[in-house]
């Protein structure tokens, strides 16, 4: 059976990296791909790059604005012939620096982005996948979501509640018919490592990666999955460690300050729109 041919997909934040990259090869193996993002402009650009004739539409989207998530995913069932086959909780920002210069702002908008969107995501698609039996749920978490680092506390501290939040509802919704997953890539080519200079030890994925990886999990489900496949059982193991062990480790992988010294020019256009992550962007 292909889990993905015919199948109605909806992707949040899906107007650019790993959410667009993923809609790119949904598209490829034969699935009717609804993309949504609060930026109304790049959104736009977005379904017109996925190519015209495409399975592919978009409408805007605010994860953290409840009424926003419903609008968006009745539109997403509308265009796919009444009922949605597969949600990816794939919106998220990743704010990083020192703990303490983490603004009020930026603690929200992380925490309603990359944690309440996902709540929202889950309890407004798993009511009508439980009545079918069916439905697929992938959350894009994090390997920051099993091991944290200097630097990425908040991000970090989100990460690892869409990790819990993923296994425990899992195994609460197997028995019922439903699947949800969870996705964790490492250092990704992003607009959220821009400023920062990875060692070689920290050698980033590619979207392309991350949405590979999304389609394998679509076609052999499992709870949880990690990019590269090693990361899951080398971040459990480093979490294992004592305290010095963990530290001279991070230190020899260059993980103790990737993310509290960094180009802050270069990373300020980012961080800017990671703490103004709410609201619509209407394209003027």
């Amino acid at each position: 059976m292909d889990r993905i041919r015919g199948k109605n997909v909806a992707i949040t934040g899906a107007a650019r990296g790993i959410g667009l990259a993923t809609a790119a090869a949904l598209l490829k193996r034969g699935a009717r791909v609804v993309i949504g993002d609060r930026d109304t402009k790049v959104l736009d650009k977005a379904v017109a790059d996925l190519g015209p004739g495409a399975a592919v539409s978009g409408h805007p989207l605010d994860v953290t604005d409840r009424e926003s998530f419903s609008v968006f995913l009745d539109k997403a069932r509308a265009d796919g012939g009444g009922h949605l086959d597969v949600l990816i909780n794939n919106a998220g920002v990743m704010p990083v620096g020192p703990f303490l210069d983490q603004t009020p702002e930026t603690i929200h908008s992380a925490t309603e982005v990359n944690f309440y969107g996902v709540l929202n995501g889950c309890q407004l698609v798993l009511p009508e996948m439980v009545k079918r039996r069916s439905g697929h749920i992938i959350n894009i978490a994090s390997m920051a979501g099993i091991v944290a680092v200097p630097g990425q506390a908040l991000y970090a501290g989100t990460k690892f509640a869409v990790v819990g939040l993923t296994t425990a509802l899992a195994d609460e919704f197997a028995p019922q018919g439903v699947t949800i997953s969870g996705v964790l890539p490492t250092f990704t080519n992003t607009e959220l490592i821009s400023g920062t200079t990875p060692s070689a030890a920290q050698k980033p994925v590619e979207p392309q990666d991350i949405a590979a990886a999304v389609v394998k999990v679509l076609d052999k489900p499992k709870t949880l999955v990690s990019v590269p496949g090693f990361g899951r059982r080398t971040a459990i193991l480093a979490t294992l460690l004592p305290d010095r062990a963990r530290r001279w480790l991070n230190k020899k992988a260059g993980n103790d300050t990737v993310f509290l010294t960094f180009d802050t020019t270069a990373r300020q256009a980012y961080e800017d729109r990671a703490q103004h992550a709410t609201g619509i962007i209407e394209n003027d």
